[in-house]
């Protein structure tokens, strides 16, 4: 059994920003530009707490997909889901999207150049063509929209410079690690040039099943991506753009928790392991296409229109049960597309900025699963299975402006505003069948399987609703010197209402009348600051949020009826509050130290659950504890030293990262929720004095933290899933 090294990152991290002498640095830290606001900005100039990664310190960090990206950002949860190697969750500030299933909308909206990715599926982007990745924390209702109420991440990729160039990067590491990644663009004429990517990344699993030796948390994924870009004047730009990632990673299978009352399994000793009846194949496509132009009409208009179209599509198997039987088993199918419209027009004067636009969304999320029950005979001497199937069409209308105005030279005042129409038609079945039955894909979207009838139908309608919102936002920022901004200000967001897919209408019928949006309304303030001329970064925060409406999913299993009672109501109401700390210190010219943390405390004021039971609504707010996937606290302490080796720089690169416990459902599960977690990772980063190769050596989770960061827990039957175990890997790149 392992024998983890605990660490304290606090005091780790003071000891980093307070133990070394300052006085001996010489060099200023690099300026950090990003697009939070949907322009070009200072890091230091935005009002708002983001965190930006650049390509170097991706690369540096070891930054792999953007699951990453969570140790290196305070209070953030970024992380891969249950059963699938691909699917997201994410949460910031208390604020996200716990089940990835169709229909329920994020938290935190995933954005790919300005293109909004509405579904989680195929959501953990492995970094490659990447130029920056950018994390907003907060409501971001006014330039952002919909579904952003915890905060944004922003994976930027690079233009084209319009150079022939062609790159070869690749990896080798533990289980078998072998990446492989291409790249190049040359230019097509002196106003066209033409880019592309192409990554494979393959890994053999932690685990595997005992019974059939399959792989259990293996990667086999394959992604390319190619850009046409037009500078016809240096005025108006245009890029052509289309990717595509094909993820053939077995399905995870989780770790028995606990003996299985329905056989004689015990939990096996490693926690990748399994010996699920069900087979490893599992699938998930996604796609897009997208249409950029920007014409700077004048010195002070800018116009932009983003056209995109995105579609997913994945295949996979679920085991409750973790076990040799079909006890409690479920094949799931989803299928999602959609497209986005944006047209934006930017204005600026001697003392103004207004960004505003219009943003229009049309999607589907669709599929279906089974819930194959051996564990039925048990209790009435039949097995059944349980068919769930159905689809969301969603449309929504936007127009949005953000005005920022100079009052004086150094206080700025910042107006926003956002109206948002969201209509949504659902269609929704729910049946029970006598036997293992398993219908084939193909006949998922009809609704109900071509054989055997069922013999009980549970829910089966077609529903519409529609809502409207208007999202505010004040802020006022102060320059107090030219190093120093305060700034405080009040934002409201909210993530739309929906139809629950999984409702049971014969238990609940209220089910079938949807659920409504859920809103958050934060104030923060905030400071940002370069001190020791520009050798210290530190960017701090404190934030207090409402959340009102708050959609929980509360899903029973019912020994009596043998199914599953799902619902979805505006039942929960909550108060987040914050502090956010970001430090980065040039110590000397080659030693660099950082510190990040994070800290959330949230109170549920109200939480109205259905009982299955009674059929009475209850308040529940006593019993629950702490919001899903949301640590009271984070923290990492960092240090880097570069020095000068062959001609060119070696990067060395330690960090001690920790994140409080979480719990992974809306209602606390002592079983299945997660302890503290402290993790230890290193790194070794050469750049070439030329600037054509580079090589890094990378250890992550170098104590070998075993740790949990998701699971299922219904009909007495609890699974978890986790992260990876300590993993070293050599990579490098040639650029020709």
């Amino acid at each position: 059994m392992r024998n983890p090294i605990k660490f304290n990152p606090i005091a780790a991290g003071i000891m980093l920003a307070c133990g070394a002498n300052l006085s001996y640095a010489d060099s200023k830290l690099e300026e950090v530009t990003v697009t939070a606001q949907k322009r070009e900005q200072s890091l230091q100039e935005v009002p708002v707490a983001v965190t930006a990664f650049g390509e170097d310190q991706l690369l540096e960090n070891g930054v792999a997909d953007l699951s990453d990206i969570q140790k290196l950002t305070p209070n953030t949860t970024l992380q891969v889901s249950r059963g699938t190697n691909s699917t997201l969750t994410a949460y910031i500030r208390g604020i996200g999207q716990q089940d990835p299933l169709w229909g329920f909308e994020p938290g935190v909206g995933i954005y790919v150049d300005d293109i909004y990715v509405a579904r989680p599926q195929g959501a953990v982007m492995d970094v490659f063509d990447v130029e920056r990745i950018e994390v907003l924390r907060g409501p971001q209702g006014t330039l952002y929209g919909k579904n952003t109420i915890g905060g944004a991440v922003k994976y930027v990729t690079k233009k084209l410079s319009g150079d022939t160039e062609f790159r070869i990067r690749g990896g080798v590491g533990s289980y078998n690690q072998r990446d492989l990644v291409l790249s190049g663009q040359t230019g097509l004429s002196d106003t066209a040039a033409i880019g592309f990517a192409v990554a494979s990344y393959q890994r053999d699993g932690f685990g595997e099943n005992i019974n059939t030796g399959a792989d259990n948390y293996n990667k086999d994924i394959l992604s390319g991506r190619v850009s046409l870009e037009f500078n016809p004047n240096e005025d108006l730009f245009i890029r052509v753009a289309a990717d595509t990632t094909k993820d053939d990673s077995n399905a995870r299978f989780g770790h028995l928790l606990a003996p299985n009352v329905w056989g004689t399994e015990q939990p096996l000793d490693d926690v990748y392991d399994h010996r699920s009846n069900m087979p490893a194949d599992n699938s998930v496509e996604s796609s897009g296409a997208s249409l950029t132009a920007e014409w700077n009409v004048s010195e002070n208009v800018t116009l932009k229109s983003i056209t995109a179209t995105r579609s997913g599509d994945t295949k996979t198997n679920i085991d409750f049960d973790s076990s040799p039987r079909p006890d409690f088993d479920v094949p799931a199918f989803y299928e999602d597309e959609q497209f986005t419209q944006e047209f934006q027009v930017n204005l600026n004067g001697d003392n103004f900025n207004l960004v505003s636009g219009i943003y229009y969304y049309d999607g589907t999320a669709a599929g279906a699963f089974d819930a194959v029950l051996d564990l039925w005979k048990y209790l009435f001497g039949f097995s059944k299975t349980q068919h769930v199937a159905g689809s969301v069409d969603t449309e929504s209308l936007a127009v949005y402006a953000n005005y920022e105005y100079a009052l004086t030279d150094k206080l700025n005042m910042t107006l926003g505003g956002r109206y948002t129409r969201d209509e949504k038609s659902a269609e929704v079945f729910k049946g029970d069948y006598a036997g293992l039955y398993s219908p084939t894909f193909a006949d998922r979207y009809e609704g109900t399987p071509a054989d055997p009838e069922p013999y009980a139908i549970l829910t089966d309608y077609t529903n519409s609703d529609s809502w409207s919102q208007f999202s505010p936002k004040v802020g006022m920022d102060y320059q107090i010197d030219e190093d120093t901004m305060v700034y405080g200000s009040f934002s409201s967001g909210f993530k739309s209402g929906g139809f629950d897919m999984r409702g049971d209408a014969s238990i609940n019928p209220e089910t079938e009348e949807g659920y409504d949006p859920e809103t958050a309304n934060t104030f923060e303030v905030g400071i940002k600051t370069q001190l020791l001329d520009d050798r210290i970064r530190l960017n701090a925060a404190a934030f207090s949020t409402d959340y009102e409406d708050m959609q929980v999913t509360v899903q029973d299993f019912s020994p009596s009826t043998g199914g599953f009672a799902s619902s979805v109501i505006n039942a929960g109401e909550s108060e987040i509050r914050g502090l956010e700390l970001e430090m980065l210190a040039s110590i000397t010219d080659r030693l660099t130290a950082n510190l990040v943390l994070g800290y959330t405390d949230a109170d549920y004021k109200e939480v109205l659950t259905y009982n299955t039971t009674t059929g009475e609504i209850e308040n529940v707010a006593d019993l629950w504890d702490n919001l899903q996937y949301s640590p009271a606290k984070t923290g990492l302490g960092q240090l880097s030293y570069s020095m000068d080796v062959a001609g060119g720089e070696l990067v060395l690169n330690g960090s001690v990262s920790y994140r409080d416990g979480i719990q992974i459902y809306a209602a606390p599960n002592p079983l299945l929720d997660v302890g503290s977690v402290t993790l230890v990772d290193a790194g070794a980063t050469f750049f070439s004095g030329d600037g054509k190769w580079q090589a890094s050596l990378q250890g992550k989770n170098l104590n070998d933290e075993v740790y949990r960061n998701a699971g299922y827990s219904a009909a007495a039957l609890t699974t978890g899933y986790y992260g990876a175990p300590r993993t070293i890997a050599l990579t490098g790149s040639y650029n020709f």
